[in-house]
């Protein structure tokens, strides 16, 4: 199955359940702007190349705000869920989590590891 073949709907729901295990807290703003940008880079992969340019504009556009106050909101909402979040998920996830040591995965690193295993998961299906 092809992830242009899901409804965004169930996109959507499937995003969610992920963030959610992996600890980003729904009442941030950058929980709302990340989920659209996983949803976006898992349709068109050429987004997580340029999030500057690409994705945060037009995330920022959706939202009726600026890429600025995007790329801020997403960065802290991946800050907190990396410092609470679920550990064991973070490991499987990205094979390190802070427990390790490691610093917390860029926007665009964590944006695209999980756009990347939702276009592996659909495709498994």
């Amino acid at each position: 199955m092809e992830i242009t073949t899901v409804k965004d709907c169930d996109m959507e729901k499937y995003i969610t359940e992920i963030m959610l295990d992996v600890g980003v807290p729904a009442h941030l703003k950058g929980y709302h702007y990340l989920r659209d940008a996983i949803l976006l880079s898992g349709r068109d992969m050429e987004a997580v190349t340029s999030v500057t340019k690409l994705l945060y504009p037009e995330i920022a556009r959706r939202f009726k705000t600026t890429d600025q106050k995007v790329e801020r909101a997403i960065r802290n909402a991946i800050e907190v869920s990396w410092n609470r979040g679920n550990t064991k998920t973070f490991e499987k996830m990205f094979g390190y989590s802070a427990l390790s040591g490691r610093t917390r995965p860029t926007n665009s690193e964590y944006i695209a590891r999980i756009a990347d295993k939702i276009r592996l998961d659909i495709k498994a299906m």
